[in-house]
């Protein structure tokens, strides 16, 4: 295949597994889309669903998502722990192969019409595709969620990029665009107190002083009875996972806490585990071909 995108859409259901398989799906059903991730966290109330593709399958994978997510999913009646404004959240096209980033924006656009001409979910795009700077955080966008912002949309300066000053009465609206690989990690602390996950998670962020590429919020996990440093990161190849995980333990001995453990959602880069595994192990003169799946793939791809 001469090109590949993937598409890493946020619904809003993280607790019902039949809605969550529902949605899954959808993507199934295309042909020429892969499905190849569902990670569903209960605390947040959210899913992650990573697919690839041609990009004319995966644009209509995830509308066809897009259809069953608003069937299945109402705000009205949605709690969980991360922000959000939409029952599809979030909707990023990432350049895997043969593609640039000019033109996962131009899908991002076409996206973004079709959801706003088909479902009247109103939609902002936002990092590559953002139509003004200020929209290109994700965080800004969101802020308020979805109970602030039938207010919001009718600021001067809020107004959808497609669709109405009226949020979808269920869906509410959605954010669509285009970005480089993200991976999106999360710190556990050996504490219940939320101030201090919050406090760490400023001290780490890049909007506030902490590390570059970095975004980063305090959360409670009430089933756990801890709290957990979430992190986005952009851009791991100029702020590697390992430098924010020591940061995150050097701010949390301050307090005397502990890390617990850490998670990885979704999918990941194997470049970015290869940084980590050299760095904590300490590897000398390490080089990547003695990797053995990375041996075998090479070899198999000369001779095959």
């Amino acid at each position: 295949m001469s090109k590949l995108v993937e598409c890493i859409p946020n619904v809003s259901e993280g607790r019902d597994q039949k809605k969550i398989d529902q949605m899954a799906a959808a993507v199934r059903q295309i042909s020429g889309a892969w499905l190849l991730d569902v990670d569903s966290d209960a605390a947040h109330n959210r899913t992650v669903i990573t697919f690839v593709g041609a990009p004319d399958a995966v644009e209509r994978a995830m509308l066809s998502l897009v259809t069953q997510a608003i069937e299945l999913i109402d705000l009205r009646e949605h709690c969980g722990e991360h922000p959000r404004m939409g029952a599809v959240d979030v909707i990023p096209f990432v350049p895997i192969k043969g593609m640039t980033m000019d033109e996962c924006v131009d899908i991002s656009k076409r996206v973004g019409q079709a959801i706003w001409e088909r479902f009247l979910v109103p939609v902002y795009l936002y990092e590559r595709s953002a139509s003004r700077r200020e929209r290109e955080d994700l965080a800004k966008i969101r802020q308020g969620e979805f109970e602030g912002f039938p207010a919001k949309i009718e600021e001067p300066e809020w107004a959808p990029d497609f669709g109405d000053r009226k949020i979808h009465p269920t869906a509410g609206v959605v954010a669509v665009g285009a970005r480089m690989p993200l991976i999106a990690f999360n710190v556990n602390l050996g504490t219940d107190d939320l101030e201090i996950a919050q406090r760490i998670a400023k001290a780490v962020r890049h909007s506030s002083g902490g590390l570059r590429y970095v975004k980063a919020l305090g959360f409670k996990i009430e089933e756990r009875g801890i709290v957990q440093v979430s992190m986005n990161m952009t851009h791991y190849q100029e702020t590697p996972l390992y430098r924010a995980f020591a940061l995150v333990q050097r701010e949390a001995e301050r307090y005397g806490i502990s890390i617990v453990g850490s998670e990885i959602v979704g999918l990941v880069p194997r470049e970015a585990l290869y940084q980590s595994a050299e760095f904590f192990l300490q590897l000398e003169e390490f080089q990547r071909e003695q990797v053995l799946e990375d041996r075998i793939e090479r070899a198999m791809t000369k001779h095959g």
